[in-house]
This record gives C-alpha cells, structure tokens and sequence, in this order.
C-alpha cells in the first residue's frame, strides 16, 4: 500500500458541495484494475479517476475513470471509458499540482480528449456519440415504465452513447422533468425537456438494487446536445440546468460541441491505496 495524492472536486459549481464530485487519485501508477475498482466502491461517489502517465506524446496524462454503478446491458464494466464530470474533475485537480497553460490534452479510454477553459471555467470537447439512433419501440416502451410516465409523454427517445451508454427521453417541457418519479430504472437514462432557451435535464442509473439519480452529467449533456441541436431544439450557446448544477453547452466554429462548468477543491491530501 502507498500514500497517494488525492483531490476530490466538486464539478459543475463554483459553491463547494453543490455540484457532482468525483475522487481523484493522482498517481495511479501500479494499482490493479481490481484496486482501482475496490477503491472507488469505498469512496461511494458516482466515479472515481486514476491519473497515469500518458502513453502518446499528445497527452498531457492518462486517466481511467471507474463507476460505483452497477452493469447495465450497455455498460457491462466499472471501467468507463469516457465521462463528463470526472474529466472536467480530472483536469482541475490535475492542473493544481502541475504547470499547465489553458489547454489540455486527457486520454482516456474513449481516446483524445481536449479540453480548455472558456469563460472562465474548463470544459471538454465532446467526444465521438458511439450509438446514435432512436431507441425501438420496446425501449420507449421501458423507459416509460421505469419513469412512471404515460408512453405518450414520451416525445422522442434516442441512443446516445457516448461511452457510459446513455439512452435519452425527450419529455414535453422541463417541468415535466422536474416532476418525474421513477421506479426502477434498469439503463442508464437521461431524460430532457426544451422550452425555448430553458432545458433541464436528469439522469438515472441503477445502483444498489435501487435507482440513483446523478447530480450533473457531462457526458449527457453532451451527447444530448448533439441530439437537441441537430433535430433544430435547440441553439447553441446554451446553460443547461441539471439539479443543482449548470452545464455550459457552446459550439466553435467548426461545429464541435463544449461542455463546460465550475470547479472546485473541497478534499486535497493524500489516500493509501
């Protein structure tokens, strides 16, 4: 066992404990994958991330990043090989303890991924949608089931996985998110409303035998986007509300989408692992 550096950063805030954290082990050199899930089972967030060396000279460092949820269908490992706020977590914590200017280069399982600050705050490229079609019939089918809803509420559902094997609802308006309740949740589900420049988004997991919600979720609002904005719902730049956390949704000019947010240290020292 070997005392590490470790953060644990609170993503999609400026306010410390009003976000989504993830624990970040900064020197994940010579732990086992079976360690590495162990350690993030412990901890009881959502992820936890592991910062390794990186493997290509175009990376600033590697990181894997492991999930406390259970197997889905479409995520079968607790290996993830790309999420949202443990990247932006990553970075953050990464940069505290390194040099960095305003851009970085993480790679992780889904590849390459950059990431920079804008506005003041950091946010990610979003990376390649791995299944991007409409979800069958039976699909919406359970999804209206596991969120208590009538099916007709439903107003489009869509794969849109990005690496953690997001499905998404469209719902009629973002009250109508607000309000659901669901049951048993067996996929890992966002579900989204649009009115005008508001859009409010949830996700759900199964975890535990029991259905948890994640407080803000890149890796969905950033696929979500995608889909918003090619079906016309949408215009970027836009602020996304995901409980008590705010997503910032831009686009350059070659069309590539930004995921952004607030960062902030609420842990720093050192964990034996």
């Amino acid at each position: 066992m070997t005392a590490r550096a470790f953060s644990q950063v609170d993503v999609f805030t400026s306010v410390p404990y009003a976000g989504n954290p993830v624990a970040v082990v900064l020197d994940g050199d010579g732990l086992s994958t079976e360690e590495m899930e162990r350690f993030t089972r412990w901890t009881n967030l959502s992820e936890a991330t592991f910062v390794l060396p990186p493997t290509t000279p175009d990376a600033d460092y590697r990181v894997r990043i492991f999930t406390s949820a259970e197997a889905t269908p479409t995520r079968p490992s607790a290996e993830m090989p790309f999420a949202g706020h443990p990247t932006l977590g990553t970075c953050h914590a990464w940069l505290e303890s390194h040099d960095g200017g305003d851009t970085v280069v993480q790679e992780c399982g889904a590849g390459l991924v950059r990431i920079r600050r804008i506005d003041g705050v950091l946010a990610f490229a979003a990376p390649p949608i791995l299944r991007y079609e409409p979800a069958s019939d039976e699909t919406i089918d359970e999804i209206a089931v596991s969120l208590r809803i009538a099916r007709d509420e439903i107003v489009a559902a869509q794969w849109v996985d990005n690496g953690p094997g997001w499905v998404a609802a469209l719902l009629r308006s973002p009250d109508a998110v607000r309000a659901v309740a669901p049951g048993e949740v067996r996929l890992d589900l966002g579900v989204v409303g649009v009115a005008g420049d508001r859009v409010e988004l949830r996700a759900f997991f199964p975890r535990g035998g029991a259905t948890a919600e994640d407080p803000v979720t890149g890796s969905l609002n950033a696929s979500v986007a995608h889909w918003l904005r090619d079906t016309g719902r949408v215009a970027l730049p836009y602020v996304a509300a995901q409980t008590t956390g705010r997503v910032h949704v831009s686009a350059d000019d070659d069309g590539v989408i930004w995921i952004g947010g607030g960062t902030v240290t609420c842990i720093r020292g050192e964990v034996v692992a």
